[in-house]
């Protein structure tokens, strides 16, 4: 059984690895939106920040913001989905600012919202290789630093719609179910040399993908973004590394009810995607 530490909250068992707080993240989809909330809302609770996108315009303008902030900051323009670009990032942020040991995958697209079988094909697949294709890349650039230093943190951007089935829209569906076991597949690889792995669901923020969005249009309650950001300042921190392997979720979820529900000990396969048995 974990050992118990002052205010009730469990520590790691004997021989777990302890992961510092991070000092440095990388963060992808950062030049607007919920990625440029995490990038900045990251500098203010005190780590250099890259900021990973295509838009290298609006990127420069996050990295001014981050430096207004007394932190360091690095632009990275590219595609997610293109591994010799993502490399190249990976090696121009940790050259200027340093190991890397937060990684938070946010960049994400949508297809139109119509059944699989109105789908253009090519439409498709585009968003399965950025929303799927581009964790992967930057996990596998990251992830091999932070086991040789002894361990990192990666955040997947996930969705509620990666845990049920829904009638349309289906490449962002397959993608973020994916990310799930992205995810799952980082702790169970890692978690003994000290790698953590996250997914959380921003809820729905607006942003100028969900405002565009039918299934959205009558909305008139948004999950705030500072939820979002809160959440992976405690994951940069350590204080939600208990979790690690499960999906957690921004405005339904927050850190000190995660936190209570770490210290409770077992939770078996709680907020892991799983398939259910037929009822007995």
């Amino acid at each position: 059984m974990p050992e118990q530490v002052p205010g009730g909250r469990q520590g790691p068992p004997a021989g777990e690895a302890v992961v510092p707080p991070a000092r440095t993240a990388l963060v992808t989809g950062a030049s607007r939106g919920i990625g440029r909330a995490i990038a900045v809302g990251l500098a203010r609770a005190g780590l250099d920040v890259a900021v990973l996108a295509r838009d290298e315009r609006r990127l420069a303008e996050v990295a001014g913001e981050i430096r207004g902030l007394g932190r360091r900051a690095v632009v990275l323009p590219a595609d997610v989905a293109d591994p010799e670009a993502v490399g190249a990032a990976v090696a121009t942020a940790e050259a200027e600012l340093g190991p890397v040991d937060l990684l938070v995958n946010n960049a994400g697209r949508i297809d139109a919202e119509v059944p699989l079988w109105e789908d253009d094909p090519d439409e498709w697949w585009s968003v399965v290789e950025t929303n799927v294709r581009g964790p992967f890349l930057l996990a596998r650039a990251v992830v091999p630093g932070m086991l040789a230093r002894g361990g990192g943190r990666v955040v997947d951007l996930s969705s509620g719609a990666g845990t049920r089935d829904n009638a349309d829209a289906t490449a962002y569906n397959v993608s973020k179910t994916a990310l799930l076991r992205i995810g799952g597949g980082l702790h169970e690889a890692g978690f003994a040399r000290g790698l953590r792995a996250f997914e959380v669901a921003p809820g729905v923020v607006s942003t100028d993908m969900t405002r565009s969005m039918r299934a959205h249009s009558a909305r008139t309650e948004w999950t705030d973004v500072a939820d979002v950001v809160e959440l992976v300042v405690v994951i940069a921190r350590g204080g939600l590394d208990d979790l690690s392997g499960r999906y957690l979720r921004a405005g339904t979820d927050t850190a000190a009810s995660l936190r209570f529900l770490a210290s409770l000990g077992r939770l078996d396969d709680a907020r892991r995607l799983r398939v259910r048995d037929w009822p007995r």
